[in-house]
């Protein structure tokens, strides 16, 4: 399913697109758990999360930031679940829609096919998106003209890439000694995160 070439999908709506995205099976091969894509978009999104990709608690759920990483996002936003899942207005498109198994020191990269397979397509079908979130390394790797930057340096830099965009380390709890060595994150940035999605009325 869903292996046909992606320009077979180019005049469907989102709801098809979506419904043919969640059968897709074209890394079925690679991935240990099997396909389960976790996405959810809408015409009327008016902000984008693109993150990582699903973990192992994500997999089982189908329920995209349904994790630890996902309390802190959302205190980050400071939105409350229900704000946060309201699918009419924020989209979660991640760089790879599937769990893509465990390396040596966490979750392995996501899956370098899916973005450049989906991404587009879904981004045509959301033309209210006011603001992405570029949720970690690989997010701000593609989408941001940034070439051989660190990440805390794409995040110093984070009005360098506005209005539209906005990078962000990811929230995983791994990273609580980046942030515990990058104060100036908590201080100076989520304040100005946390402003734009007020302004935005989420």
């Amino acid at each position: 399913m869903s292996r046909a070439p992606v320009k077979l999908f180019d005049r469907l709506p989102l709801q098809d697109l979506l419904a043919t995205i969640r059968d897709c099976e074209h890394c079925a091969d690679r991935l240990p758990l099997g396909p389960r894509p976790v996405l959810r978009a809408s015409t009327s999104a008016r902000l984008l999360i693109v993150g990582q990709a699903p973990g192992t608690r994500v997999h089982a759920s189908g329920v995209p930031w349904d994790d630890p990483s996902g309390d802190r996002l959302r205190d980050w936003l400071q939105l409350d679940r229900p704000a946060f899942y309201d699918g009419t207005r924020i989209a979660i498109v991640p760089m790879g829609f599937c769990y893509p198994g465990r390396g040596k020191s966490g979750d392995l990269p996501p899956d370098p096919e899916c973005a450049p397979r989906w991404h587009g397509l879904l981004l045509q079908r959301m033309p209210q998106l006011e603001l992405t979130l570029l949720v970690g390394s690989y997010a701000q790797q593609y989408y941001l003209d940034a070439p051989g930057t660190t990440l805390t340096r794409r995040v110093q830099d984070w009005r360098d890439y506005g209005p539209m965009q906005f990078p962000l380390p990811h929230p995983s709890p791994r990273n609580n000694l980046w942030l515990r060595r990058n104060p100036w994150f908590e201080g100076e940035v989520i304040p100005a995160l946390r402003d734009r999605v007020r302004q935005m009325g989420l």
